[in-house]
């Protein structure tokens, strides 16, 4: 999910800022098309509703910027699966990671402020904690500006928050992996500068150096330094969310339909996933640091800040995807082109937003969903409108098979992982498959490709089955994915 996230990014290659005719952004609501087209067929666009529907997407806040201001600002859908109560501007989503270009707005606020520094050892200034030194710290040490580059050499990905009515544990619980904490302890594993690894670990560790050294309870620092100076008034980093707000806000889907226990889950790790917000709010919050980013006043940091912020400082290794990050942001472009972006991901939500900072143009989006092909079928969508360049598409060919030569596939496959089993029943539909995915608790229409290979008609998602003994005999387990490390279920008596 990260990874198409991630590739959601690269939207630009040489946009110039030109005068052209003002567009109808309402047009990107007709203009979905799947992220998979099949060669030889019609290519057909759908309705954002429609598409929301096959993808099971229960709502969804959306914003676009043109011309340096917000020109649409729409919810869709339901704040919940199987409810009346409709997603509108206001409603408040998890923003999942892109809480970290938020709070590097505000953490370069302290740097501007001489109450932090970029490039000094972060344990001169935490006083609550502090990261046990090793010997990868030897002679070069944890910095801020590693932290927001993530090339802290630090451990902990990301975080799967915690269940409402759970224990939450400390900021310092979290960072050492103490009870209560359901992550392990944030720890160097690399030398300091010498890789990039995406670390919500290290943004973690930089939320507490911003408390420590202000005083403040996080969540009304961020409110000071940047929620109300961007005009986020809704928008906040209290987690949890206060029992006076919950009616403001979507409860997360983690599972097709199903309405994650308890509505939602809490971040302590407020910094690295712990926003609530909408998406217009998150747009005025991009033109904001567009406008320091230009130069322009009213702004959250000053040019030169910006600028560095918006800077390609550091280059991705290429199993990650190969492209550029700034301080808190992924950076692609050059000049005029220049964009900065982030996608977000919590129990039960996707976000995603592309910012182009000298065309005064960008998409927001947050789903409460998990289908990432929703948000890569909206930007191609506001690409399309607005003629930017977008990401190509997948193309994928069918191969002819009959219901014969479909009937050994048939049958239930068991995937075992670790803790958690889940089952999937294939039977042949006409020239298709129908795969059940038990986890998803979906349906999907998978299609030939050609020796024992098929792909799901929605992502393009590859399936391979593994036969008894040879080319004609019963499937013994089907392998799902492509990559060398993909999961194998396997056929059940």
């Amino acid at each position: 999910m990260r990874a198409l996230l991630a590739g959601l990014a690269v939207l630009s290659a040489s946009v110039v800022r030109s005068q052209t005719p003002a567009v109808d952004p309402s047009r990107i609501e007709h203009l979905l098309r799947p992220a998979l087209h099949i060669a030889g067929r019609p290519d057909p666009t759908f309705d954002i509703i429609d598409r929301m529907r096959v993808l099971h997407v229960p709502g969804a806040s959306v914003a676009i910027v043109d011309n340096f201001k917000i020109v649409f600002a729409k919810g869709y859908g339901v704040t919940e699966f199987g409810g009346s109560k409709p997603v509108d501007t206001t409603t408040l989503f998890l923003a999942g990671s892109m809480s970290k270009p938020v709070f590097a707005s505000g953490v370069l606020q302290l740097v501007e402020q001489g109450r932090l520094s970029l490039d000094e050892d972060v344990n001169a200034k935490l006083k609550s904690w502090h990261l046990p030194e090793s010997q990868f710290t030897e002679h070069e040490k944890v910095t801020l500006r590693r932290l927001l580059t993530h090339t802290a050499g630090l451990t902990v990905w990301g975080f799967p928050g915690y269940e409402v009515g759970k224990p939450i544990p400390t900021v310092p619980q979290l960072l050492d992996g103490a009870p209560p904490a359901n992550t392990p302890a944030v720890r160097s594993d690399a030398t300091p500068g010498a890789r990039w690894l995406y670390s919500g670990g290290g943004i973690t560790i930089a939320q507490l150096m911003a408390t420590d050294v202000t005083g403040e309870k996080f969540p009304s620092l961020m409110q000071r330094l940047v929620l109300s100076r961007a005009g986020m008034t809704r928008s906040t980093y209290e987690n949890p969310l206060p029992k006076s707000r919950e009616a403001e806000a979507a409860s997360g889907h983690e599972r097709v339909d199903t309405p994650v226990p308890g509505r939602f889950h809490i971040y302590p790790e407020m910094a690295a996933a712990g926003l609530w917000t909408t998406a217009p709010e998150y747009a005025r919050w991009a033109l904001s640091l567009t406008h320091s980013y230009n130069g322009d006043a009213p702004g959250l940091l000053s040019h030169a800040m910006a600028e560095q912020m918006i800077s390609k400082q550091v280059h991705q290794t290429p199993e990650y995807g190969g492209g550029y990050w700034g301080l808190g942001v992924q950076v692609a472009g050059e000049g005029d082109s220049i964009q900065f972006t982030h996608g977000g991901r919590d129990e039960g939500f996707v976000a995603n937003f592309v910012m182009w900072p000298k065309l005064g143009r960008g998409i927001f989006i947050l789903i409460n969903g998990v289908n990432g092909n929703f948000l890569a079928e909206l930007t191609r969508a506001f690409a399309e409108v607005y003629g930017m360049p977008q990401a190509p598409r997948m193309e994928r060919k069918v191969v002819a098979m009959d219901s014969a030569e479909l009937a050994p596939l048939a049958g239930r496959y068991m995937l075992v992982q670790g803790k958690d089993t889940a089952f999937y029943d294939v039977k042949p539909s006409g020239s298709k498959l129908d795969v059940y995915d038990g986890r998803a608790n979906i349906t999907r229409v998978a299609w030939p490709e050609g020796g024992d290979v098929f792909f799901d008609e929605a992502s393009g998602g590859r399936i391979k089955f593994l036969r008894e003994s040879d080319a004609t005999s019963r499937a013994k387990a089907i392998v799902l994915g492509a990559g060398p490390n993909s999961p194998t279920a396997r056929r059940v008596p």
